[in-house]
């Protein structure tokens, strides 16, 4: 086992961990990353092609979530195909204003767009509150995937 690649491996595994708090960062993917350096590491001895493929399709599944997730909290919050199709319009341009932006993007988005399409306050701020859930909800998704994904390598390594 090349204890270079292992080190490697773990630093890239820890980064992802961290960087699962971050909306930006795709932490799941990253956390893959380190997954498959450490496999590539001891030559897919415990974490062969089959695994991998099964952890990508976990990783994908997390990215998908972690991404429809402010735009199905709006629509859960009893927001129309405007207030979702603003939640999604929020998490694109919260990208330009950095952390606050991609936290508050979706529930700004659906608020405003829900308000353009019937003025009624009270309706516009539940679509609001509902992306801003949905994104809660995407980034623990995210985590619990993240580290599901870290629970099965270690598995493959103990047992």
């Amino acid at each position: 086992m090349n204890a270079l690649l292992v080190l490697l491996g773990i630093t890239v595994i820890v980064f992802g961990v961290v960087a699962l708090i971050a909306p930006v960062l795709p932490g799941v993917a990253i956390i893959y990353l380190g997954i498959l350096i450490v496999a590539w590491a001891d030559d897919f001895t415990r974490i062969g092609p089959l695994m991998l493929f099964m952890m990508l399709a976990l990783m994908m599944v997390a990215l998908i979530a972690d991404n429809l997730a402010a735009l199905f909290g709006a629509r859960r919050a009893g927001a129309s195909a405007w207030g979702v199709f603003g939640a999604g319009v929020g998490a694109l341009a919260g990208l330009v204003f950095g952390l606050p932006g991609v936290i508050l993007g979706p529930a700004v988005g659906a608020l405003v767009f829900e308000y353009l399409r019937n003025p009624d306050a009270k309706k516009a701020l539940r679509a609001g509150a509902g992306g801003f859930l949905g994104f809660v909800l995407g980034v623990l998704a995210k985590a619990v995937f993240g580290f599901l994904l870290i629970g099965l390598a270690v598995l493959a390594y103990v047992f």
